[in-house]
């Protein structure tokens, strides 16, 4: 079914390709430096900041091997996508490059499943930060605070592009500010500079069991734990599409944010391990407050819910974001109703906004009937949505490659490193981490939940495709 889309409908502003004149077009009103912090913060939310005391408690110290590996993918991931967004910025970008390299059902395929992962993560994150928000005035039911967050971000997408960039820009300023502050202290305990404290050494890292305490099972299982808390980088080039120079601000931001985010994460987990036994660690608590309490940082566990929150509502923001501009995407290339086109004066696709939120005041109903059971079942039903997306990345840069390189002129600017042979490798470790989550329980309803949505939504595409080769007749 591999399909060149500049063979099989060139120009075709429906495609996505090449917007005919008078067409709805996006806004252009994010400035680089935008950009850049939506790649940056996107990768740093809860997953950090919660779930990295999940992982140590599961794999020790070798939790280090866990995220390197995770980032390693991470980074082959995102210069595969960058090659490719490069060549052609689009507000649908892998949905775009899955249609180019595969044909329709691919791109169809791709465009609704991150559509429901992000719309389901909208839900997810305002009751998340409605629980914060309820622990700290608990008289106020906690569906109040997901109607409150979720309209106002609500209102801030419905506004010009540039409200948006301006205001994520600032949430992930504060979340950057608190992982490097972190990083700051946690050195300085480290070497013994702080009042109070003494060099730490290796200890930690040798005793209670070892650097391996569960050998590599446990580095594996570990893997499994914090792969996804990476996900959120690809959001950059769907809102490189709304820069001046949407290229160019691709590039900037996939070459610099790399390097910061394996610091982040690398560099506070290495801190954890260094100054915590970890057999202290907890699913249940955050180990930034631990440390936070332990180099006596006062009312740190006060501080952590402020930083955790303004997270989940950044990701709530940019994940409303990037679920209105592939629904746009979609609507554009007629795989979505085409009312989603309607756009404002400053370029913003409000029914698409609209749509996208929907799901996120549904979570409202569902706060107010079961506020303790909404958070797990919403997540358990986003199963293994970005990696699959990140497989169709993989696939797409290898056949548009393929395809780029039988066309004289169409060699891309910037290249996947090593290729094939490393788009070959990081394909091979996303089969893996499938194959991973098959061995867990847990892990393995997220799976099958995932499949059967996939599969729901191949049927789709297969009617859509079916009907089109066949028309009714009247």
């Amino acid at each position: 079914m591999s399909t060149d889309s500049s063979t099989s409908h060139p120009a075709d502003p429906q495609r996505g390709d090449c917007p005919q004149s008078g067409a709805p077009v996006l806004g252009t009103g994010l400035k680089r430096r935008h950009v850049t912090m939506l790649a940056i913060s996107g990768a740093i939310g809860a997953g950090l900041f919660l779930g990295a005391g999940a992982g140590i408690h599961t794999a020790g110290p070798g939790i280090l091997l866990s995220y390197s590996l995770a980032g390693l993918l991470m980074v082959l991931v995102m210069r595969m996508l960058a090659e490719m967004a490069v060549a052609q910025p689009s507000s649908g970008s892998f949905s775009v490059y899955a249609e180019r390299a595969f044909g329709r059902w691919a791109g169809f395929t791709v465009g609704w499943l991150y559509w429901w992962l992000l719309v389901v993560v909208v839900a997810a994150e305002a009751t998340g930060a409605a629980a914060i928000a309820h622990s700290w005035l608990p008289a106020v039911p906690q569906w109040t605070y997901v109607l409150a967050f979720m309209a106002a971000l609500t209102a801030v997408n419905l506004f010009d592009v540039g409200h948006f960039g301006e205001f994520e820009f600032w949430f992930g300023a504060i979340k950057v500010t608190a992982v490097v502050a972190f990083l700051v202290l946690g050195t300085l305990a480290v070497l013994g500079v702080l009042p109070g404290s003494h060099p730490v050494g290796l200890t930690n890292l040798t005793s209670h069991g070892g650097f391996l305490p569960h050998g590599i099972s446990g580095v594996l299982t570990g893997l499994l734990a914090v792969v996804f808390s990476f996900g959120g980088m690809e959001l950059v080039t769907i809102a490189a599409a709304e820069s001046p120079d949407p290229s160019q601000a691709v590039a900037k931001a996939t070459r610099t944010v790399i390097a910061r985010l394996l610091l982040f994460y690398i560099g506070s987990v290495a801190l954890m391990v260094l100054l915590l036994p970890w057999t202290s660690a907890s699913a249940a608590t955050s180990p930034f407050v631990t440390v936070l309490q332990r180099i006596g940082i006062p009312a740190s566990a006060g501080l952590m819910n402020v930083v955790v929150l303004t997270s989940l509502l950044s990701a709530l923001n940019s994940n409303l974001y990037g679920a209105s501009r592939m629904a746009f995407s979609l609507a554009q290339r007629r795989d979505a109703p085409q009312g989603l086109l309607n756009v404002s004066r400053g370029g913003v696709p409000r029914m698409a906004v609209l749509a996208s939120v929907s799901f996120g005041f549904v979570a409202v109903i569902l706060n107010f009937l079961a506020p303790d059971r909404v958070l797990p079942f919403l997540l358990n039903t986003i199963g293994a949505i970005i990696l699959v997306v990140w497989i169709a990345i993989a696939l797409s840069q290898l056949r548009l490659r393929q395809i780029a390189e039988r066309t004289p002129g169409r060699t891309p600017t910037v290249r996947m490193w090593g290729h094939p042979w490393l788009s070959w490798t990081a394909l091979a470790g996303m089969t893996g981490v499938l194959a991973l989550m098959c061995t867990d329980t847990g892990a393995r309803g997220q799976l099958l939940s995932t499949a059967a949505l996939t599969a729901l939504i191949l049927l789709a595409a297969a009617i859509r495709t079916a009907r089109a080769k066949n028309p009714a007749k009247p």
